[in-house]
């Protein structure tokens, strides 16, 4: 049986404010129980597979839908690429256990993911085109250029440790996290180029200032954990040029 309470007030002589009762409610037969538990996950629930790109096209954060092999889907399929890599860069670390006395050392895994939840705002961003898009859509989308300026502060710290170059070094010999790393430089140059073929229109300068310092920051990481790994480099040889 449901019940309520119900407070009433008391006249001033009985020296007392008020008091409380019992009240039952009457039975709601017709409306099922629900299992707070269940429903809760059920609100939760998100299914992986929608239908509406099974006719090959998409639908940008400003609510556009656009061919898939648009240039900004191939941007953002670039910069997708790119955090996984990232994350196949992030894993490797981990599974080694380097221990080192150094601050950016300790820092470094920390870096790797803050960086992979800015690529997700680079998504967002790279998926509001300004031309067409509305202003609050625009707003909530927009890179905070704050960013740029980060992966400058930790390039210069992890330099701070490396010896100056002074020659091409290939992108091996450095252990397979530095290699992970250089293949994900690689694939932020790609991303980079996709973004600027969308046009000056239609995206954010910040977030193409972004990945530029970014493929720099994944190249001295790449160095960084070498040396953090005690990996020595190794250096490009010029070709023998015949007489």
């Amino acid at each position: 049986m449901l019940c309520r309470v119900v407070w009433h007030q008391l006249p001033k002589q009985t020296g007392r404010c008020a008091a409380a009762s019992v009240v039952a409610l009457p039975r709601l037969a017709k409306l099922p129980l629900v299992n707070p538990t269940a429903f809760s996950q059920q609100l939760r629930t998100m299914k992986v597979y929608t239908k509406t790109g099974d006719k090959g096209t998409s639908q940008l954060f400003s609510g556009e839908r656009r061919s898939k092999d648009d240039s900004v889907f191939m941007a953002l399929g670039d910069t997708d690429e790119l955090n996984a890599q990232i994350g196949v860069a992030l894993t490797h670390f981990q599974t080694l256990g380097v221990e080192t006395t150094l601050r950016p050392g300790l820092e470094f895994q920390a870096r790797l993911e803050e960086i992979q939840s800015r690529l997700f705002d680079v998504g967002a961003s790279v998926a509001t085109p300004l031309s067409s898009a509305g202003q609050s859509k625009i707003r909530r989308a927009e890179f905070e250029p704050s960013n740029v300026t980060v992966l400058e502060t930790w390039i210069d710290e992890m330099d701070e440790h490396l010896e100056p170059l002074r020659n091409f070094i290939l992108p091996s010999g450095g252990g397979m996290t530095s290699c992970h790393l250089h293949v994900a430089r690689a694939v932020c140059r790609r991303a980079e180029r996709r973004v600027v073929s969308i046009g000056d229109e239609d995206v954010d300068p910040v977030v193409i200032q972004y990945l530029n310092r970014l493929s720099d920051f994944l190249f001295v990481a790449a160095r960084f954990v070498a040396f953090l790994e005690g990996k020595t480099e190794t250096i490009w040889k010029k070709q023998d040029k015949q007489a």
